[in-house]
């Protein structure tokens, strides 16, 4: 327990360059009190004490804003910077050496049964607001960039970006995106969803405006 507390907080400095002893990381960062309550639900869940596993997550929720369901996999130095509003899901897995900034959701899509959320391999960057939904596999080394929304598959050392996340870089060699996967076709960026929108909103109000000044001057034409 207190090597695994040790490697949290060197995790910590090497990670966030506003830390500046190890008793500020102990007894001030959300991050690592939200891991450790979770290590503590964690083993309660294993042990069937659901309700008492449920409360440490709770409680830990209610001081931390982070919300670790007790039946997800958590592997070793997980950083969690900031944290307010992170969620991550029952069945999720996380591997070792990952960085998670807030905002993100690590979710179902509501349509999965039994393993329902993701899989984050080791050493994965995951940025602010992200979300990474279903149970997909989100490979070794990867980085998810913020805001971008992950439904399918990530693979090892790569960058996804966007909505829906597109990979742009593999081993840091830029790559040229193929659209292949059917259900992700559906899902589109609100951003550009609202814009043209508005668009075709302000093109509507232009020819009404024409048209009512065409109607004006023929009605007072002598």
């Amino acid at each position: 327990m207190f090597n695994d507390l040790r490697e949290m907080i060197q995790a910590y400095k090497a990670r966030d360059p506003a830390a500046r002893s190890s008793l500020e990381i102990l007894l001030l960062y959300p991050g690592l009190k939200a891991v450790r309550s979770h290590r503590k639900a964690h083993w309660c869940y294993e042990h069937n004490l659901k309700f008492l596993a449920r409360f440490i997550s709770q409680r830990s929720r209610r001081r931390t804003g982070i919300e670790i369901h007790p039946g997800a996999k958590i592997g070793k130095r997980l950083v969690i910077d900031h944290g307010m509003g992170i969620v991550i899901g029952e069945t999720a897995e996380i591997g070792d050496d990952c960085l998670i900034y807030h905002g993100v959701t690590l979710g179902g899509t509501g349509k999965d049964v039994g393993k329902r959320h993701p899989t984050i391999g080791n050493n994965v960057l995951i940025g602010t607001g992200a979300k990474v939904l279903g149970p997909i596999t989100i490979g070794d080394g990867s980085r998810v960039a913020a805001n971008s929304v992950v439904l399918k598959e990530i693979p090892p050392n790569a960058t996804a970006v966007g909505i829906p996340a597109r990979v742009v870089r593999v081993a840091g060699e830029k790559v040229n995106y193929v659209e292949d996967v059917d259900h992700v076709k559906d899902v589109t960026d609100p951003f550009t969803h609202d814009l043209v929108a508005l668009r075709g909103e302000i093109a509507k109000l232009k020819r009404l405006e024409s048209r009512f000044e065409t109607e004006t001057e023929d009605h007072y034409v002598i």
